[in-house]
Parts: C-alpha cells; sequence; structure tokens
C-alpha cells in the first residue's frame, strides 16, 4: 500500500479492510509491514496524511527502521507530524523490544564460549552508530555478576585504558572479564587498534591477577573472538 508524504488523505479514506488495525486483528501482525506496524503506534496522522503515510514518510526520513533505533527525542520531534506524545510512542516501544531481548536470558547467565557472549551482547550493541566498549564482570563459575560500558567512542572508535577496565572489575571483586565491543560498520574484523587493546588488558590483567578471557567484537549479526582467532 503505497502513500505518499503529500496525500490528502487520512485513515478514515482508506478502506476498512485495508486499515493496519484491522488487518492486524484479521491476519496477525506478521502480515503487516513496518510502515503499517509504526501506523498502529502512531495512532494518527496529519490533517494531509494518514497515519501509514506518516509512518512511510518516518521510516525514509530516518533511513530505515535500524536508522530510527537511534533516534533520540529532539531528532523525531523535529520531523514534520511527529510531536513528543508521537516520538515517546517510538520510542517506548523499541525499549520495550530491547527489554523483551533481554529477558529472554536467563537470570544467571553463564559465558562458555564466545557465542554465549554474542546471543547476550548482540540485540544491545549490534544497531549502535558509535563504538561502545562494554565489559562483563565474572565470578569463579564463570556467572556474569556486571556488566558496565566503559567508553562510547566516535563511529569508528572506541578508546579505553586498562585502568578503567581493571578498577571496574575489583570494584566486583570479578575472577575474570571479557570485553566487548560493536563495530558500527557491521564488520566485526579486528583492527589493529583492537588487536592492540586487547593486548595491553591482557598483559594488565596477569599483573593484576584477574584474567581477560577474550574479547569480543559484535557486528550486524556477526560476531568475532579475539581468543578464537589466536589474537591474545
Amino acid at each position: 500500500m503505497e502513500c505518499s508524504a503529500t496525500s490528502a488523505y487520512t485513515m478514515r479514506d482508506i478502506p476498512m479492510e485495508e486499515r493496519p488495525r484491522e488487518r492486524m486483528l484479521r491476519s496477525g501482525a506478521n502480515a503487516l509491514s513496518n510502515a503499517e506496524l509504526l501506523a498502529i503506534l502512531l495512532r494518527t496522522g496529519t490533517i494531509n496524511e494518514s497515519a501509514v503515510a506518516l509512518a512511510q514518510r518516518l521510516l525514509i526520513e530516518a533511513g530505515g527502521l535500524r536508522r530510527l533505533v537511534e533516534m533520540d527525542t529532539g531528532q523525531l520531534t523535529a520531523l514534520k507530524g511527529i510531536g513528543h506524545a508521537k516520538a515517546l510512542q517510538v520510542q517506548a516501544s523499541i525499549e520495550l523490544g530491547r527489554r523483551l531481548v533481554r529477558t529472554a536470558q536467563p537470570e544467571t547467565v553463564t559465558i562458555r564460549s564466545p557465542h554465549d557472549v554474542s546471543l547476550l551482547m548482540m540485540e544491545e550493541l549490534r544497531y549502535l552508530q558509535k563504538e561502545h566498549f562494554v565489559c562483563l564482570f565474572l565470578n569463579t563459575k564463570n556467572h556474569v555478576i556486571g556488566q558496565e560500558t566503559l567508553s562510547i567512542g566516535s563511529l569508528n572508535a572506541s578508546i579505553v585504558h586498562p585502568r578503567e577496565v581493571f578498577l571496574a572489575a575489583i570494584k566486583r571483586s570479578s575472577a575474570s572479564i571479557i570485553c566487548v565491543h560493536n563495530h558500527p560498520s557491521g564488520d566485526p574484523t579486528p583492527s589493529p587498534e583492537d588487536i592492540e587493546i586487547t593486548r595491553r588488558l591482557v598483559e594488565a590483567g596477569s599483573v593484576i591477577g584477574i584474567e581477560v578471557l577474550d574479547h569480543v567484537i559484535i557486528g550486524d549479526l556477526e560476531s568475532v573472538s579475539l581468543k578464537e582467532l589466536g589474537l591474545m
């Protein structure tokens, strides 16, 4: 169903059987497009466009669903037809989706492999447009006892100092740590800087007595382990 941003009709002009809510009741949420699902959240359009047309324009101006996830309230309300109420509805739905992913994890998360790290962190990190350096703090049974974002970098670089990492680990009485960061490009291939900071962290950990078990890089539905690559 195509609706341009300048369409001079509203949801009332769309046949009842084609309206998103009615289609969802009849066929389920899986049958709806991204724009139609977003239109249900927005509830109403503007005086000159339907909720579906507004949702389509929002997705186009945001650069797609993936980019919409990263937009803050100010960026959303800067778009014509999106007020604070609509912006908060969209942001609330995104946050609920993130929390749902996290609740799928057991209360006590045990890390046995890089795949476990990827399952835990993928949805949290894969959409971010800046590099976030995160530490997972583990006890002697490899249970995750804490998590902290220690650095947020530019578009393609995060900066973290071993001092910050191990200060946070000591505060939590960690037996070991796993470092995780994302590559906004979607390509998890480690850079020379990634390899160098990993080397420094491993060396510092050996002195302090807190082992760095791995450094996992998160891309877009892909991840790599520097441990598995033999780079630490």
